[in-house]
């Protein structure tokens, strides 16, 4: 079985969120659900986590063993710094191979499906050179100027027989080191495959209301309603 590297970035300031990290939801630290996930899928091999949160690092290290801890340095510190950014720190610290990038805001990503994207990955390497998660959307959509985008309000079909459009939901990214530069350091390549996700396990905690939101499906799946 082929194996990737997790890496999972995570900052102690939250604009929308205050500490939405570690803020506990549901009995546990939000960043616990996802790591817990990674840890938990068999094509996971480690798990490094970019931080610059000492209380993080420390929590994060005593869980398991594979999981490694990289200090963030300052020039990486930030709200304005992209994410492309500390993964080119986290991949020139760690080398040639594939990683799997995911986010803490993403508590209900379940290894099933980490590892149905890995396996994904692998198999479409010959075409693509990367994996992102994507959300179907199939709903009339218009753009800031008021304009329809992808149907025809004079022909008013049924929202399930519109073309389906994807959104981006930031629940993982698959890619090689090599990809990543070859890609001037972007972790979507130039050839990249989507990776559809479920709308429950994609929901990415952004404001309150998807805490809100993220609170209820967790306690749902904790009694056995929704898988």
């Amino acid at each position: 079985m082929t194996t990737v590297t997790a890496l999972l970035p995570m900052k102690a300031h939250s604009e929308r969120v205050p500490g939405k990290n570690t803020r506990v939801i549901v009995g546990r630290p939000l960043f616990h659900w996802v790591l817990s996930a990674l840890l938990a899928s068999p094509h996971i091999s480690r798990v490094v986590i970019n931080t610059d949160s000492e209380p993080i690092a420390q929590d994060a290290a005593g869980i398991s063993e594979h999981v490694h801890i990289h200090v963030r340095p300052a020039e990486l510190c930030g709200d304005d710094v992209s994410m492309n950014r500390i993964i080119a720190h986290d991949v020139a610290l760690l080398g040639e191979g594939h990683y799997l990038q995911a986010h803490a805001t993403s508590p209900l990503l379940t290894p099933e499906t980490i590892s149905r994207a890995v396996a994904q990955y692998f198999a479409a390497l010959s075409g693509h050179d990367s994996l992102f998660g994507v959300t179907r959307l199939q709903t009339r959509l218009y753009s800031a100027g008021g304009s329809p985008m992808n149907h025809d309000p004079a022909t008013l079909l049924r929202t399930q027989d519109l073309e389906p459009v994807f959104e981006e939901n930031s629940s993982l990214y698959l890619f090689s080191a090599e990809g990543f530069r070859r890609a001037n350091d972007n972790r979507i390549g130039t050839s990249a495959a989507m990776f559809e996700v479920g709308r429950i396990e994609a929901v990415d905690i952004d404001d309150e209301a998807d805490w809100i939101l993220a609170e209820t499906l967790l306690e749902m799946r904790r009694r056995g309603d929704i898988a």
